[in-house]
């Protein structure tokens, strides 16, 4: 019985090898693939960028790369990148298909979707979070308000040191709540932290080999335990903790007053319940929901948690942005974004952190939406592609010092603010981030408010600090830290 077993495996794998390789099209030349694994081997290393960035200088800017039994082609360098995603932006505009959403978000949302469910749906998110709020309290007042209460327990630290990660995710993750759900959580909210386990759970199940290997062989390890099934469990229960909200508006509904993004969502849901074709249905909003909640929280939490850090390490960036705050906001009035075109070299510090902590080296996973002739390669339609960000962001031709923290990066010689082509922290092209307007304003009204007051302080001299990232899967966050708040 278990020889038949290994036989029938041994077979599967080796057609979907002839499968998969014999559908190459003519792509770019790139290092040769081993059967099953491909290129795998050569990206054992946490920082997978390196050996990506590495082998596009013998191949190019432009190469394939096989992940498992599947081709990527991988895009290296500013040029390469934006002639992809901007120049021919609707051809590169589709997602990867990953064979774990398929048991987990099925394709629907925003983040994993395709095609006229990922337009309609980015349209409406964008809008809506652009929008939301005007009649009543606009996003920046919910910043404001969520500040203030993160403000007022920083206050109770009474200058001791602690790790201020856990606060600010909380923090943060309760903006996107007041936009989402229409409230917020007390930091200590069991059921704000449960949401917030499970989807930190996901990312850490992401690196497992098993979730690794579903994604080159479904079809055999779909029938196999393992990790895999309990990643599709754990996200199950993201979306049962998400409906239970959305039956609780369903109760309270107002169309002539909606409080947030599940009642215009519900709102649609109704203007459309006769179209069998519509986006607007449950599956879609709950998953929407959770892809704006991981993206609206995650990266902003960390963006700013490195941003003290580093701010910590390098004092004098620190004395600059203090002595700005100073002068255009005070001590007293509370910042508003209205100020941040007056701040040139606060503005400069942000860029330049959310530049040089790259948080997702290698960007997600793009597809060709149709066969496409691209340098002079055939791309074949659903071809995997990889838009290097870090070789962005890290491209010398366009950054002075692209290994160091240097905000001048943003700077001209007058001490103004100078935009960048080049800064592609969100994206670029169709699938550029969504929620870039929202971090913008968080990373403003939160850095500017605890600054202007409180003095931050390390146990640690700046030698001593490390900025190095803690990496997850293909992204990177902050490191923990501690430091201590000290009233002016």
């Amino acid at each position: 019985m278990a020889w038949s077993l290994y036989l029938l495996i041994a077979v599967l794998i080796l057609f979907l090898v002839r499968k998969v390789f014999g559908r190459r099209g003519h792509l770019p030349p790139g290092p040769t693939p081993l059967p099953v694994l491909g290129n795998l081997l050569h990206l054992k290393s946490r920082e997978t960028h390196k050996p990506i960035l590495e082998f596009s200088k013998k191949y190019g800017p432009v190469y394939t790369l096989y992940i498992g039994p599947q081709p990527a082609v991988v895009l290296v360098g500013y040029k390469a990148v934006k002639e992809a995603l901007v120049d021919h932006a609707e051809k590169f505009s589709g997602r990867a298909e990953v064979p774990i959403v398929d048991i987990t978000s099925k394709g629907y949302g925003i983040f994993f979707s395709n095609g006229e469910r990922w337009k309609e749906l980015r349209r409406f998110s964008l809008t809506t979070l652009r929008n939301f709020g005007m009649g009543k309290r606009s996003i920046e007042e919910r910043i404001q308000e969520e500040v203030q209460n993160l403000l007022e327990f920083f206050q109770e630290t009474k200058g001791t040191v602690f790790d201020p990660t856990f606060f600010i995710r909380r923090s943060v993750s309760n903006v996107i709540c007041s936009v989402l759900f229409g409230r917020r959580f007390e930091y200590t909210d069991p059921k704000l932290q449960t949401l917030l386990d499970l989807i930190a759970e996901n990312v850490r199940r992401v690196d497992n080999i098993w979730v690794q290997m579903y994604n080159f062989i479904p079809s055999i390890l779909k029938y196999f335990p393992g990790p895999h099934h309990k990643l599709t469990e754990n996200y199950q229960a993201q979306l049962d903790y998400v409906e239970e909200i959305v039956r609780e508006h369903e109760k309270t509904l107002d169309p002539s007053s909606p409080r947030d993004y599940i009642d215009v969502f519900l709102l649609k849901m109704q203007q459309e319940s006769k179209d069998p074709h519509t986006q607007y249905n449950l599956p879609n909003l709950l998953s929407c929901a959770l892809d704006i909640f991981f993206a609206g929280q995650e990266t902003t939490t960390s963006t700013l948690s490195s941003t003290l850090l580093i701010l910590l390490k390098y004092p004098h960036i620190k004395e600059k942005i203090q002595a700005e705050i100073e002068t255009v906001i005070g001590r007293t009035r509370r910042p508003c974004m209205e100020d941040h075109t007056k701040m040139p070299y606060t503005e400069a510090v942000l860029h330049e952190v959310m530049r040089f902590t790259d948080f997702l080296p290698l960007g997600a996973p793009h597809s060709v939406t149709e066969d496409t002739v691209f340098r002079g390669y055939y791309l074949p339609k659903g071809t995997i592609v990889f838009a290097v960000l870090h070789s962005v962001l890290y491209d010398a031709s366009f950054f002075k010092r692209p290994q160091e923290f240097y905000p001048e990066h943003f700077l001209d010689q007058q001490g103004l603010f100078k935009r960048n082509e080049a800064f592609i922290a969100f994206s670029t092209g169709k699938r550029a981030c969504p929620g870039e307007g929202l971090a913008r304003m968080e990373l403003f009204l939160y850095l500017t408010s605890i600054l202007q007051k409180f003095d931050i302080r390390s146990d640690k001299s700046p030698d001593e600090i490390d900025l190095s990232p803690e990496y997850s899967g293909l992204g990177k966050r902050a490191p923990r830290f501690e430091m201590a708040l000290v009233p002016y």
